[in-house]
């Protein structure tokens, strides 16, 4: 019996639709709706942390000593001491002021309201994307070198590291196209076992010091070598740490995790007290045992291993601690390091894919910016897996050249975020809190820009993100701006008594920019609709006033109150654009009411496009066509459909 064809046709569409596939229950409203989130003991929620932030010792090591050298271990303290004291009292600050999960970005959009708020975000965004996308592409890239360094490898795969790289990040995609929700339990398990195996490798390395103590006269002697005193020594390091900075990911993770983290029986929506203290914890231990293998491994790698292995082509080369496990405790162990630090990094790979995908469904599409197939997963998934293949051939998949472009990603991040909490301490007028964050602001943004100059492959590709993303975002937002962008109305009782009134025969309502707001401002305009429009003399009416709160908002709660001048009921609201709140609050009324409402406009006179222009950017513009567009687009029946009248 023949086997039925299945056209090509057929095959796109049934693939399209696979893309595409999600959630109904996900859809419901007019974004993603978050979801409800398991708690779970914070010192687990920071294991979910940890395979992004301890994952970092992987390749850490050796990028210190490639960039510092013999300076390696007091630039790292230097780096440590930021840590402790700089991002660490940061991140503590913003745990308390962003308890839903969303972090430095938000709490800097809450400060800076309207249009500048939004751009910051968007080109936040493009440092998150270039964090995340490079978190990817140099944890593959440090798998790869672990798997080809490893002597039980196959000599056939040790010129492959491109190849490699590009499998394990379509490994990665194709996990997330089939279904992935980060796991606790595995996030735990591979961090214990990490931080086991390397502290294992730490005492060893430092037993190995202790018994061959010219290894230290040895690194005392290439300080001051290229140093002439202690102070200078100081200076260097100072200059050198910036390139040290892969050190501090994991502090917006730990924020961005805050939903699970389990907090006490008295917490509040409003305020969970326990949920900050965790966090708090969270943040506090995760800083401290990272410190404390940031300093550990920098100084066993510098005084153990040669010079020459950090290089290219090197066998410490993105794996130094790897290195030292089969060095000192033989191939068994360093096979099973190997295993640990390559499932690590992968999860680590993973952790920032779902990140990636967190971000869309988190911002854009309450800004009206994001198209509508980047409300389903696959899709991007499949963006930001090929943005990953570009990157990793870009970069050849070498560990080194991509630590710049992964540290500019994290700096411009904690960098916004010590400003986000100046700016907080400021607005509290606490003097001694904004004097103390405004210069840890400062100290990042110095950090920052030593690395942006010596290391410009990270704001180049942060600037392809960033044009991406506010041109897509613009357009985006330019498409969907005649969609109704309302979530809810609510109304007061006496504007209910307004419709219950004239519900009793044709519902008016005279569009009305508030002025005076005095009985003549009302009588003459009145006067000039009954007039063009023929409205008779004893038909009732009512004014229909919104006023414009935030038009860089996409969708709002509008809330109507009726307020009565002299004779004249008004209908009052507030929304981020007047003609879709016009629009929607007629659906509303012909929903209440069974009756279709009338709207009276008058005809605006000047250049259309700047007219288009305003109600893009101030949510005003030719109210009357734009409203008679987001009604024509809400319902394709003209029967059911509110009626609008131009005079004039």
């Amino acid at each position: 019996m023949a086997k039925p064809i299945i056209s090509p046709k057929n095959l796109s569409n049934q693939f399209i639709h696979w893309l595409l596939e999600e959630d109904r229950r996900e859809k419901e409203g007019p974004y993603r709706k978050e979801e409800a989130h398991r708690k779970h003991p914070w010192w687990q929620v920071m294991c979910l942390t940890g395979v992004d932030y301890f994952s970092t010792l992987g390749y850490q090591p050796g990028i210190a000593a490639l960039a510092a050298g013999a300076l390696s271990p007091i630039a790292t303290l230097i780096l440590v001491l930021l840590t402790l004291f700089g991002a660490l009292p940061i991140y503590r600050r913003i745990a308390a002021k962003s308890f839903q999960g969303e972090g430095s970005i938000a709490m800097l959009e809450h400060l800076l309201p309207w249009w500048q708020g939004k751009l910051l975000v968007l080109c936040l965004l493009g440092f998150v994307a270039t964090d995340f996308i490079i978190t990817i592409t140099l944890s593959a890239a440090d798998a790869t070198a672990h798997i080809i360094e490893n002597p039980l490898t196959p000599m056939l795969l040790h010129n492959q590291g491109i190849a490699i790289t590009l499998i394990l990040v379509a490994l990665l995609g194709a996990v997330f196209l089939r279904g992935f929700k980060e796991a606790i339990g595995i996030a735990v398990f591979l961090v214990g076992v990490y931080l086991l195996l390397n502290m294992i490798v730490v005492g060893v390395g430092v037993y190995q010091i202790v018994i061959r103590p010219s290894a230290i006269a040895n690194w005392y002697t290439a300080l001051f070598a290229q140093h002439s005193n202690f102070l200078v020594l100081i200076g260097a390091a100072l200059l050198l740490f910036p390139k040290l900075a892969l050190g501090l990911s994991g502090f917006e993770t730990g924020v961005t995790v805050m939903p699970l983290v389990q907090g006490s029986s008295s917490d509040t929506p409003d305020y969970p007290r326990g949920r900050i203290r965790n966090t708090r914890k969270l943040l506090t231990t995760a800083a401290v045992i990272m410190s404390f293998f940031l300093i550990t491994t920098s100084f066993i790698t510098t005084l153990l291993i040669p010079a020459a292995e950090f290089a290219t082509g090197g066998k410490a080369n993105g794996r130094a601690l790897a290195y030292l496990a089969h060095l000192y405790l033989g191939n068994g162990f360093g096979t099973i390091y190997d295993l640990s630090t390559i499932s690590i990094l992968w999860f680590a790979g993973a952790s920032a894919m779902a990140g990636l995908l967190n971000i869309v469904p988190r911002y854009l599409p309450r800004y009206g910016m994001a198209p509508n197939w980047a409300r389903a997963a696959r899709p991007l998934v499949l963006v930001y897996t090929a943005i990953a293949f570009v990157v990793t051939i870009i970069f050849r998949a070498n560990v080194e050249a991509q630590g710049g472009a992964y540290a500019t990603g994290v700096l411009v991040l904690i960098s916004s975020a010590a400003f986000a909490v100046t700016l907080s301490a400021h607005r509290h007028r606490s003097k001694r809190g904004t004097i103390v964050f405004s210069i840890i602001t400062l100290v990042f943004i110095y950090t920052t820009i030593v690395n942006i100059i010596e290391r410009p492959e990270g704001i180049k590709i942060a600037a392809f993100f960033i044009g991406t993303i506010i041109i897509t975002s613009l357009v985006s937002r330019v498409w969907r701006s005649t969609e109704l962008r309302v979530e809810q109305i609510e109304i007061d009782e006496t504007a209910r008594q307004f419709l219950s009134q004239e519900s009793q025969g044709v519902i008016r309502l005279i569009a009305n920019r508030l002025n005076a707001g005095d009985v003549e401002e009302y009588f003459l305009k009145e006067k000039e609709v009954r007039e063009d429009n023929h409205i008779p003399p004893n038909d009732p009416i009512l004014f229909l006033e919104i006023q414009v709160s935030d038009a860089s908002e996409f969708a709002d709660v509008i809330r109507v109150k009726g307020v009565q001048v002299g004779d004249y009921r008004i209908l009052r609201a507030e929304s981020a654009a007047v003609p879709n709140a016009i629009a929607a609050l007629l659906f509303y009324i012909r929903d209440q009411t069974g009756k279709i409402p009338h709207a009276y406009f008058g005809w605006v006179e000047g250049n259309p496009i700047q007219y288009l222009l305003r109600f893009i950017l101030f949510g005003e513009g030719d109210i009357a066509v734009v409203t008679r567009e987001v009604l024509r687009r809400a319902e394709k029946n003209p029967q059911k459909r509110p009626a609008v009248h131009v005079g004039g």
